[in-house]
């Protein structure tokens, strides 16, 4: 397999972000080919992570597609790469609260035979970082660290105290970084700002990221550890029977050429609203016999042409409300394509838009609801069972997802639910009317193949 390596840390807030993406940056600037990954279901540090390396950042998640789909989505995502850099998530050993270490850092680690580099936030410490790193590289021996970084040191004799700490550790020193202010990225309720709101401005930070790792990091030690990873042999996850069609997907979303009789045309949202998407949806829809088409709801006042189904995923469609609320052609001709029981999956963002209103403005009005943002932020997996037939998937079908969200919808009545929810509390989730599936629930249709090939299927039907 791919040389590889993951960024891990003792906490979020540590610069894991920082560390992975300035890393990816610099290495694909050297003329590697870099495959990008992230652990869990973020969606945003991925897009940062495409930015650097110029490849679709992809998500390693245990929890939402099970342990044994690890290596083989790592596989194809990394196929053909010189190099894999894997962010981690939260702190190295938390995962799916109360299941272990299901969907850690470092479970990742471990089903990918990978070396850890630990980022360490040293800005409060200093000889206290060697009994850190120590308690990390000595907690579950299964896991690698083979080397640290230090993030935030603040001067030279400070940088000099943390590696005299470190020097019988064992775990070597691969770099030291000085605080930074200018290269952050600036964030709101649910994280960072998703490159496609600010790409200009993420190129510029990108860049300096790269910069700064390549002053303060030891690039081929680096490179050395992760040409060190334990092999691994297994089968790359496969979208369909064969390999996906030439064309049917590119980094940053999907595109592909105009519809046939024998290919129905998806349209798949995106933009600024609507960033939020994992790459292996486009693939598994291609794979499955469609032609997956791109559209931004800010901005095309038409559905791609010859729509015979729709798909809206994630993003922030609560900052952008007023626009969305404007551009009323659109909304007519998805309100339209739904009420005429064409197949439509919509998931969070997607939910909130096919409502009658979002914050008192007019969305698209398919599903008697209103939606509102709220003060609570809604986070965590979950176990899920679809309740009712849809387009996605039959009666009985279980699936593990995870919500995000710092909004509510309030029904008005008339659908059936999508989903019971049975983690961490029971309770029925999102609607199904018609071809609408809606939900907050974000899922990966890696973890269940037969979503796609449902869902293209009804389109090819009409």
């Amino acid at each position: 397999m791919v040389a590889r390596l993951v960024i891990a840390a003792p906490s979020s807030g540590s610069g894991k972000t920082t560390v992975a993406t300035g890393l990816m940056a610099a290495f694909a600037q050297a003329g590697l080919a870099v495959s990008p990954h992230k652990v869990g279901p973020d969606y945003i540090d991925p897009g940062y992570h495409a930015l650097a390396t110029g490849r679709p950042g992809r998500n390693l998640d245990a929890y939402l597609c099970g342990p044994d789909l690890v290596g083989p989505l790592f596989a194809h995502g990394a196929a053909g790469c010189d190099l894999a850099v894997v962010e981690g998530v939260m702190g190295m050993f938390d995962g799916a609260a109360g299941q272990g270490e299901l969907a850690s850092t470092a479970h990742v680690a471990k089903l990918l035979r990978a070396p850890v580099v630990l980022v360490v936030d040293a800005s409060s410490q200093s000889r206290s970082v060697a009994a850190l790193v120590h308690g990390f590289a000595s907690w579950d021996p299964e896991v690698r660290i083979g080397g640290v970084i230090l993030n935030k040191v603040g001067s030279d004799r400070h940088e000099e105290l943390l590696r005299e700490a470190l020097d019988s550790s064992g775990v070597p020193v691969l770099g030291a970084l000085r605080r930074a202010p200018q290269v952050r990225a600036p964030s709101r309720h649910l994280g960072l700002v998703p490159v496609a709101e600010r790409r200009a401005e993420a190129l510029d930070s990108v860049a300096a990221l790269a910069e700064q790792v390549r002053q303060g990091c030891d690039l081929e030690a680096i490179l050395a550890l992760a040409r060190s990873a334990g092999a691994w042999s297994g089968e790359a996850w496969d979208p369909g029977a064969g390999s996906v069609p030439a064309g049917s997907a590119v980094s940053g979303g999907p595109v592909v050429s105009g519809g046939s009789a024998a290919r129905p045309v998806v349209a798949v949202a995106g933009g600024a609203a609507f960033s939020f998407s994992y790459a292996e949806h486009a693939e598994l829809l291609a794979a499955a016999g469609a032609d997956v088409v791109g559209f931004d709801p800010l901005h095309d006042e038409r559905l791609p042409e010859g729509a015979a189904g729709l798909v809206i995923g994630g993003g922030f469609p609560e900052v952008y409300a007023p626009e969305l609320s404007a551009n009323e052609p659109l909304r007519k001709a998805v309100a339209d394509l739904a009420t005429g029981g064409a197949p439509v999956a919509a998931e969070c963002a997607g939910l909130l838009y096919l409502t009658r209103e979002l914050d008192g403005k007019p969305m698209c009005g398919v599903l008697d609801a209103h939606a509102r943002m709220a003060e609570r932020l809604t986070l965590g997996y979950r176990e899920a069972v679809a309740v009712s037939d849809s387009v996605l998937a039959p009666a009985g079908t279980r699936m593990r997802g995870h919500e995000f969200h710092r909004t509510v919808v309030e029904p008005g009545g008339g659908p059936a639910p999508a989903w019971g929810l049975h983690a961490p509390e029971r309770r029925v989730e999102g609607f199904v009317q018609q071809g609408v599936h809606a939900s907050y629930l974000h899922t990966h249709w890696a973890a269940e193949p037969g979503i796609a090939r449902r869902f293209v299927e009804r389109c090819a039907a009409g």
